[in-house]
């Protein structure tokens, strides 16, 4: 068989194998839910029941694991976040999308992390990662347009939402679950037209890179809101 007709039909791997990538999987998309995306890896090996060797000849690098855990949930999460977009109220739209961002940190701390970290070599990931800004950066200018909210709101400001919710995720999940929800929707209440009183100027663009980048450094990447901005055969 020449190589052409090789690379196009690779060899099908053994069951299993097969059965082991999808222990790992699951044990890696439980494990980075409850903890983020900086365990080691390790840990998931242990948690699959497999050895680090396996692991790694599933998946040669934690981007890969990354990526077959959650190409097709931020695919998910970037159609969600337009569909709030084609919401006719704009404030409707961002207050929803914004709180519901907050609930899929809650829900999934390996999500958090994505969101709020820069991984180039994740292209899919990234793709749908900034479609999720560009539909929160859209409703904004539309809010905006029609009043409804603080001329001086940006969207510094959410990455400062979606920061100060990972913390407070992170610090109560154990003991108070549901904590976050008070304050994402007395954040997000503040961001309204009605609230007139003079805030301070949020932080540059650079400013909140720096702080994500230094919060995020020891996942996998540089990191920002927006791109853009064992032994065995098996």
């Amino acid at each position: 068989m020449s190589s052409s007709a090789a690379s196009a039909n690779p060899p099908r791997m053994r069951a299993d194998a097969v059965r082991n990538r999808a222990r790992i999987v699951e044990a890696a998309k439980a494990i980075f839910a409850e903890q983020g995306l900086d365990v080691p890896m390790t840990e998931i090996a242990d948690r699959a029941g497999v050895g680090v060797g396996t692991l790694y000849r599933r998946f040669a690098c934690r981007e890969d694991l990354i990526t077959a855990i959650f190409e097709a949930d931020m695919t998910g999460y970037a159609v969600a976040a337009e569909e709030a977009l084609a919401e006719p109220d704009p404030w409707c739209g961002l207050s929803s999308l914004l709180m519901r961002m907050c609930e899929w940190q809650a829900e999934d701390r390996g999500f958090s992390d994505i969101l709020l970290t820069s991984i180039p070599k994740l292209e899919q990931v990234e793709c749908q990662r900034d479609r999720i800004y560009d539909a929160v950066s859209a409703l904004i200018d539309r809010a905006h347009a029609s009043g409804q909210i603080r001329p001086d709101v940006t969207a510094e400001d959410v990455a400062l939402l979606l920061i100060a919710n990972a913390g407070l995720v992170a610090a109560t999940q154990d003991v108070a679950p549901d904590a976050w929800r008070r304050m994402a929707a007395l954040y997000i209440a503040s961001l309204r037209a009605a609230n007139t009183e003079k805030a301070p100027p949020p932080p540059e663009n650079a400013v909140v890179y720096e702080v994500l980048r230094r919060g995020r450094v020891r996942v996998v990447g540089s990191t920002t809101l927006s791109s853009r901005s064992g032994s065995g055969p098996a």
